[in-house]
């Protein structure tokens, strides 16, 4: 925190991402939207949540007027997500409702625009899903800008997209309105430019420049994210409107962003484990018609370590070439990875880089399913060569069983004939089964025997769906864990050495943390002060707090006025909130000089 600097409840509160994530239905606006709003702070008495605003805006009682209101204040712009059902839901639950937990919720439509004391104005847009305004939105803000704003006031323009990144980053240019409104209507009056978005925070400011500057600051802030953004992707932006651009601020610095990006190979398949249904399907369709393997003998028979080696990766090789040669199945499942991993790649790259990059990812995979299928054969081998598998039949264990009942449990009487008499031979037949279905690796290793020796055309098709069944059972278990490492090398060597993949990278990390939120203070001068607060770690348990359930509650009160006003704070290691806050940003936006004889003056 700044020493000396207090932070009230702030009278305007601003939206500027989307918060009904991952999509606009009735329970994520209640329980993952509302919800966490009302534990901060809760609405009033009278608030009934099935209440629908007609005539916005419903003041609360005592108010007759909006402006007479003291209280905290929600404005917000719908995202990319709040546009899937057409802006529905958004428009039932933000622009019918008048309360968002304590906040008052004035706003009728998706867009709005707020005149602030000392010549400020706050301009939010709707960018839909196109990342522009339309014509509708476009003349209302241009006539609001020639018949409202004044000639020396400033504006803070908000968006859901920050178009100046994303239009770098992908050698695009998009929202023409909104570019031609700053450039044409607000004529330099626009200071800061806002958006979110991206899960993270940056800033860039204008430098001197002879050229007029449409934007003086440009900021992102989108850390309430469902998870983090790498900052280092976009190191290298310099320019915007025809103006240059250097960084003053970002969140988390450029190191600590590249640091992270490695946990997708320490961390991916802890992070994403149902990846492992599809990884291990994936691995063994690449192999499915190289099993079995029944050279694979000559490996071991080589007498040295080198020899054995050398004989190992010929195999590679040549059961390689065979997937190309002769398979079907293999075949089919290498082309569609092939194809898969090039599409997969970012048209930001060239399509000469796309076709390298997507090869050697998908040459990546074919390698470690084909290593892993020979390793998985060889130790089938070592078994069988050590008597730790038979090959004579599939029922060794329930042989082996009753040999040692036999040994042990004599049966003079005759009970277990008896019992397999009156069971219609069903007693001795399911243990028979049930041990045979249970020693797979028997099954495998009687059934790769019988294959070698006569072919697979031998088997019956019922034996060959078994035998299949069974090594995809335990080649799945092996092949999991390198996929997802092999995948997770992929994002982070995209991410680090071709800055792309930004989105599937760090979203597969899923990071709660380096969470921020910026605040705007109006001087008595005028200026605008600016500060960004983050939290580098969150709390991930929760308790009640006991001053909030202590504090006296009067029927009418409202909560922002209490002394505790939030219900819940973290279970330990909080005690001083303020002593994890920090400011990672702060600058101060100077008020537009006034000519003492202009009518701004006046005002």
């Amino acid at each position: 925190m700044i020493p000396g600097l207090y932070y009230p409840v702030e009278n305007y509160y601003l939206l500027v991402e989307t918060s009904r994530y991952p999509n606009p239905c009735s329970f994520t606006y209640e329980r993952r939207f509302f919800c966490p709003f009302e534990y901060a702070l809760q609405p009033p008495a009278w608030y009934t949540p099935d209440h629908i605003a007609l005539e916005k805006p419903e003041l609360p009682l005592g108010v007759s007027e909006l402006r007479q209101y003291s209280g905290p204040q929600c404005f917000m712009i719908p995202g990319n997500h709040d546009w899937f059902d057409g802006l529905n839901t958004f428009m039932r639950y933000v622009c019918h409702k008048s309360w968002l937990g304590g906040w008052f919720l004035p706003q009728k439509r998706s867009y709005f625009a707020l005149k602030l004391p000392n010549g400020w104005w706050v301009f939010g847009l709707d960018q839909a899903l196109h990342g522009d305004i339309d014509v509708y939105q476009f003349k209302f803000f241009a006539e609001l800008c020639q018949q409202k704003v004044g000639e020396h006031d400033s504006v803070i323009l908000i968006t859901h997209e920050p178009n100046w990144l994303l239009d770098w980053y992908w050698g695009d240019k998009t929202g023409k309105n909104v570019t031609y409104l700053i450039r044409e209507y607000l004529k330099g009056r626009c200071k800061l430019r806002m958006a979110g978005d991206l899960h993270h925070y940056m800033r860039h400011s204008c430098t001197e420049s002879k050229e007029p500057v449409h934007v003086q600051h440009l900021l992102v802030n989108g850390c309430g994210g469902a998870f983090l953004h790498p900052t280092h992707v976009f190191e290298n932006f310099k320019e915007c409107y025809g103006n240059k651009y250097e960084t003053k601020a970002v969140y988390p610095s450029y190191e600590d962003s590249s640091k992270i990006a490695l946990g997708n190979i320490l961390k991916f398949r802890r992070k994403n484990w149902q990846f492992d249904v599809i990884g291990g399907f994936v691995y063994f369709v690449l192999v499915f018609s190289m099993f079995p393997q029944c050279d694979s003998y000559r490996i071991l028979d080589e007498d040295s370590w080198d020899g054995r080696v050398n004989s190992f990766f010929n195999a590679t090789w040549n059961a390689i070439f065979e997937i190309l040669e002769h398979s079907y199945v293999s075949l089919a499942g290498v082309l569609t990875l092939l194809t898969v991993s090039f599409f997969f790649v970012p048209t930001k790259l060239s399509r000469r880089r796309r076709a390298l990059l997507g090869f050697l990812h998908a040459a990546a995979h074919i390698t470690s399913a084909v290593l892993l299928m020979l390793l998985m054969e060889l130790g089938i081998e070592i078994c069988i060569r050590n008597h730790l598998l038979a090959t004579s039949g599939y029922h060794t264990l329930y042989e082996w069983y009753r040999q040692a009942e036999s040994e042990h449990f004599p049966d003079p009487t005759g009970l277990r004939a008896r019992l397999e008499q009156w069971t219609f031979g069903l007693y001795p037949a399911c243990i028979k089964y049930l041990m045979s279905a249970f020693d797979i690796p028997e099954v495998m290793a009687v059934t790769r025997s019988t294959i070698c020796r006569k072919g697979i055309e031998s088997l019956p098709r019922g034996g060959a769906i078994i035998y299949y069944v069974s090594v995809f059972l335990y080649f799945w278990v092996l092949s999991t864990p390198v996929v997802s490492m092999v995948f997770g090398s992929y994002l982070y060597v995209c991410i680090n050495w071709f800055h792309i993949h930004f989105d599937e990278a760090f979203s597969s990390l899923r990071i709660a943390n380096y969470k921020a939120f910026t605040r705007f203070h109006i001087k008595k001068s005028g200026d605008l002060e600016v500060f960004t607060l983050a939290v580098d770690k969150v709390p991930k348990e929760w308790m009640l707090d006991p001053d909030w359930d202590m504090e006296p509650k009067e029927p009418l009160q409202m909560s922002h006025s209490r002394r505790f006003p939030s219900k819940w704070r973290a279970a330990s290691g909080w005690s001083d909130p303020t002593s994890v806050v920090r400011v990672v940003d702060q600058f101060v936006i100077p008020r537009t000089p006034v000519d003492p004889l202009s009518p701004d003056s006046a005002s």
